[in-house]
């Protein structure tokens, strides 16, 4: 007859057997779900100022502030073991020695949590909704239909004329007339069980799921820097000056 101890080790073998083997399930299942991300950025503004980029630079040199507007649907990347998404938006351009591959900056990134990361079910949760006092109805203002849609849909990003989170700066110091710039869309889902997944480019597909849909801006060249002042900055393009950024961001 096994003791007790015995016993205890072959419930918790079998109990962590089944959990072992039910992550490997959920794992393989989001397999078979389609993905078909979209994304579309473009260049709105883009300065190149001299001075110190970081309360902790030393030196003055050259970085680049650049303001864009993104429309992204990802809301095919969230299913059942999605925990959360991580979106980044990232400059490319040719490095200043020429056998050198791209240098490449990331100037805005932002974390999406899914439904149950935002809204986790615990016995507490279930136990305050059943003990909460009910209220009588009130009058309630009808939601827009954006953020009606935000609110259904997790993975949708709306960004207008927005301020980047992170300057551009380069190993030489100097960034003023770089040409064949590109700003491109990146994420990695994080799932609650399972290896990570990264973006997959245009045109490439792996089963049920396809690359990204754009996310690519058109290459454009930094602008000339006019030193005549520590603050001088210099604004390529014509025309009015931009505006900040005045629109208010929807990332769900």
């Amino acid at each position: 007859m096994h003791s007790a101890l015995v016993r205890v080790q072959n419930v918790f073998g079998f109990i962590t057997t089944v959990a072992f083997c039910t992550a490997i399930v959920i794992a393989i299942s989001v397999t078979v779900i389609p993905q078909a991300p979209t994304a579309s950025i473009e260049l709105r503004n883009v300065q190149v100022v001299k001075g110190r980029p970081h309360y902790h630079s030393t030196k003055k040199e050259e970085y680049a502030h650049i303001k864009f507007d993104l429309n992204a649907d990802l809301t095919s990347l969230f299913n059942w073991n999605t925990k959360q998404l991580f979106v980044w938006i990232m400059a490319t351009y040719p490095s200043k020695i020429p056998s050198e591959p791209p240098s490449q900056a990331v100037i805005w990134d932002a974390i999406i949590s899914s439904e149950s990361q935002r809204n986790p079910f615990t016995p507490f949760t279930l136990y305050s909704s059943l003990t909460a006092p009910t209220k009588p109805p009130s009058k309630v203002r009808r939601p827009s239909k954006s953020k009606q849609e935000a609110e259904l849909a997790p993975g949708l990003i709306r960004l207008k004329n927005s301020k980047p989170k992170y300057q551009i700066t380069d190993i030489s110091g100097q960034l003023s007339s770089t040409s064949n710039v590109t700003l491109e869309v990146g994420w990695n889902v994080q799932p609650w069980v399972g290896a990570l997944t990264w973006t997959m480019e245009e045109g490439r597909h792996w089963g049920r799921w396809k690359g990204l849909t754009g996310g690519r801006s058109k290459a454009f060249d930094l602008p000339n820097l006019k030193v005549k002042g520590v603050n001088q900055e210099a604004v390529r393009g014509s025309g009015k000056p931009e505006r900040a950024a005045e629109a208010s961001p929807v990332v769900k």
